[in-house]
């Protein structure tokens, strides 16, 4: 029969009870939160949410920036410098969030990894690539990777390589909202001929328009 000691039945007990990580929430923002949540958390104007795809589903984007909070917010979101939260059809499904140079100025991959590892556990190193927020389509390594079933947080170096970013996700949403900016973008290529063709005859008829309008008022006043 195996005996146990009294502190090493409380250290199983408390390790058995310890909370899990919570990879749905990041510094107040839920995933599948809506738009005007987020930007209440944000600090953001709704004026500043941009509309990218109404079609086959909304998305949206907004920026933040930790400038545009006090300093109580300022110790909140630490050493965020900023940051780009994107909606599929009104609920959050990512969040790119770049850290300020001057705080990790010096800080190679692994401290960033084993500083991150403090709050979210053990990282994963998977060789892969992700998007960054860019509209050149352009894509970084994976340093490395923290999640769970449902959301996967991502550490990468920015595109100017002076720093890093961690790219969070709702697996469920960012898969349907792929689907849906893919589908967008094929819609766009495939109707750009016939909306280049309305804009041609709108130009025209408004060329016709001032014409006629330029021509009766002349037409009038003309004296030879």
């Amino acid at each position: 029969m195996v005996v146990f000691s009294v502190p090493l039945v409380g250290m199983l007990l408390a390790a058995s009870v310890s909370p899990a990580v919570d990879f749905a929430v990041y510094r107040g923002f839920s995933f599948g939160g809506s738009v005007e949540a987020s930007a209440k958390i944000a600090g953001a104007k709704m004026a500043n949410v941009r509309t990218l795809h109404e079609r086959p589903a909304r998305i949206e984007e907004f920026d933040w920036e930790s400038g545009a909070y006090s300093q109580v917010d300022a110790v909140k979101f630490g050493s965020v410098r900023d940051g780009l939260l994107r909606f599929y059809n009104g609920q959050l499904f990512q969040i790119v969030v770049t850290y300020d140079r001057q705080r990790t100025e010096g800080m190679t991959a692994a401290d960033m990894i084993e500083s991150i590892s403090a709050t979210y556990g053990a990282a994963s190193k998977p060789t892969a690539e992700i998007p960054l927020k860019s509209i050149y389509g352009e894509v970084a390594r994976v340093l490395a990777r923290w999640e769970d079933a449902n959301y996967s947080y991502d550490l990468v170096r920015t595109g100017d390589q002076t720093s890093f970013a961690l790219i969070l996700r709702s697996k469920q949403l960012d898969a349907l909202a792929t689907a849906a900016i893919d589908a967008a973008e094929n819609l766009d290529i495939k109707e750009a001929p016939s909306r280049a063709d309305a804009l041609q005859r709108k130009l025209d008829e408004e060329t016709r328009l001032a014409l006629e309008k330029a021509r009766a008022a002349n037409k009038s006043s003309f004296r030879p």
